[in-house]
């Protein structure tokens, strides 16, 4: 039995072609007749101007399943994200979404704290934890090893320096958060005291420093290097998030820490709308 061709939806490309097809063909159908035999000829152009042209249009569009057949695979979620083209800039930026999402719960934990509330000690851990792993060890690295070298001389050098040496004042007030809130420790009220403190310095610090780096540092990449070479680094930073954390890493660290505000009531937006 023959099967039937699949008809394609014919394109803008498809009806240009069809029309200098058809407007050749005229054009030889109207030329004098030059030579014995022309006629002949002319008919010979027609029809394989003709076939041509019905050719193209029922051509089975380019990786079209035949009829009957089951559907390929879908991809997987992680699969589609990754398709996306990211710049090192923004790649960098959406990650300073999670890190103000942090601030956030360290604000709600010191705000219970000062009211008197009861606070568990994993209120403070959990979100140092992720400070540790995907901020600190992650995200500030790509800055240190990738971003901030290209500024070692120019107008925005001494930026780059005040960013590494926040970085490293950072990851100290980290070490104060993760060694006192923990269980046993954190019931002490010198220890509560210290992750207060040391959470205060964080949250001051880190506001303008991640204001910066997006509204200064980042937007200056592209002057300082030329978009081929941010296109380049944003393809290493992906690679880079997936051999640390496997397929939807950004993904993950955004899922913990909805699950934190969930768990401390703050994961309605609306309800930090003024009223």
């Amino acid at each position: 039995m023959t099967e039937a061709v699949a008809l394609r939806p014919a394109t803008a490309d498809d009806a240009k072609a069809l029309a200098a097809l058809v407007n050749a063909a005229f054009r030889v159908e109207r030329a004098p007749a030059m030579l014995g035999g022309m006629d002949s000829q002319r008919r010979r152009f027609m029809n394989a101007t003709a076939g041509l042209a019905l050719a193209a249009l029922a051509r089975p569009a380019q990786g079209q399943a035949k009829k009957g057949a089951p559907p390929g695979p879908r991809p997987r979620p992680e699969e589609i994200e990754h398709e996306e083209e990211i710049s090192a800039p923004e790649d960098l930026m959406r990650e300073h979404g999670v890190l103000n999402r942090i601030l956030l719960i360290y604000e709600e934990g010191l705000r219970r704290l000062r009211a008197g509330g009861a606070v568990d000690a994993e209120v403070f851990h959990k979100p140092a934890t992720l400070v540790r792993g995907f901020v600190e060890d992650y995200h500030e690295h790509l800055e240190e090893t990738f971003i901030f070298p290209r500024f070692k001389s120019g107008p925005l050098a001494e930026l780059a320096v005040v960013l590494k040496k926040q970085h490293d004042a950072g990851r100290r007030v980290t070490d104060v958060v993760l060694q006192q809130a923990v269980a046993g420790t954190f019931s002490r009220p010198e220890a509560r005291q210290e992750v207060m403190r040391a959470c205060e310095a964080f949250i001051r610090m880190y506001r303008p420093h991640e204001a910066r780096e997006d509204t200064v540092l980042f937007p200056a990449l592209y002057r300082v290097v030329g978009a081929r070479e941010v296109k380049e680094l944003g393809d290493h930073f992906e690679a880079e998030e997936r051999r640390r954390f496997g397929a939807g890493g950004f993904e993950k660290a955004v899922e913990e820490v909805a699950g934190i505000e969930k768990q401390l009531g703050i994961a309605d937006l609306d309800a930090f709308t003024p009223r």
